[in-house]
């Protein structure tokens, strides 16, 4: 299966679908942290490929509720941010999940097909990550460990805190690779 990360610079996930014998690539405007098949630049330039599977994390600054306070002030970049998240929905790819914090896409688009939890997969922390999904099914509880601790929240200000935060859980990858990639001919 031919599988496109978008805006994953970490290649974590890419990686979980290259292990589990996918044909993975992924893409974003910085260099992948990770060896493996990267595409350092613009999604725009790959998108239009011939992709099976899409799971792309869009950046989230303009709209998840951790920024509310300053949305009055970001009208641009807001509007800029739901035309992207949209543009990756509604790409002409046979399934696609797109992942974001809990934010303002649940009304200017829809509320996410599901909510979940880091602990959920192996993580003793607590970061609540939606999921909007076509043609995919829900992601099933991995690993449910004890730890309720919202790490997250307590990363100080600092050049690289918004890098920090957007990195994917390793449990969430691995779940992904393993049902989405080993159930993906079933929808």
């Amino acid at each position: 299966m031919k599988v496109l990360v978008a805006c994953e610079f970490t290649g974590v996930v890419r990686n979980a679908f290259t292990a589990k014998g996918h044909d993975a690539i992924s893409c974003d405007l910085l260099p992948s942290e990770l060896p493996g098949l990267h595409y350092h630049g613009d999604i725009n330039d790959i998108l239009s490929e011939s992709w099976d599977l899409m799971i792309a994390f869009p950046p989230c600054t303009h709209l998840c509720v951790s920024g509310a306070r300053w949305f009055k002030d970001k009208q641009k970049e807001q509007k800029e941010a739901i035309a992207f998240f949209m543009m990756l929905i509604n790409a002409k790819i046979p399934r696609i999940a797109i992942e974001n914090p809990i934010g303002i896409m649940s009304t200017h688009y829809r509320k996410p097909d599901q909510i979940i939890q880091p602990w959920q997969h192996g993580h003793g922390e607590r970061k609540s990550t939606c999921l909007w999904l076509k043609n995919l099914p829900l992601l099933k509880p991995t690993n449910i460990v004890e730890g309720r601790r919202q790490r997250i929240m307590e990363f100080s200000p600092s050049e690289t805190r918004g890098k920090e935060r957007s990195r994917t859980y390793q449990g969430f990858a691995n779940a992904m690779a393993e049902q989405w990639g080993n159930h993906i001919d079933s929808y």
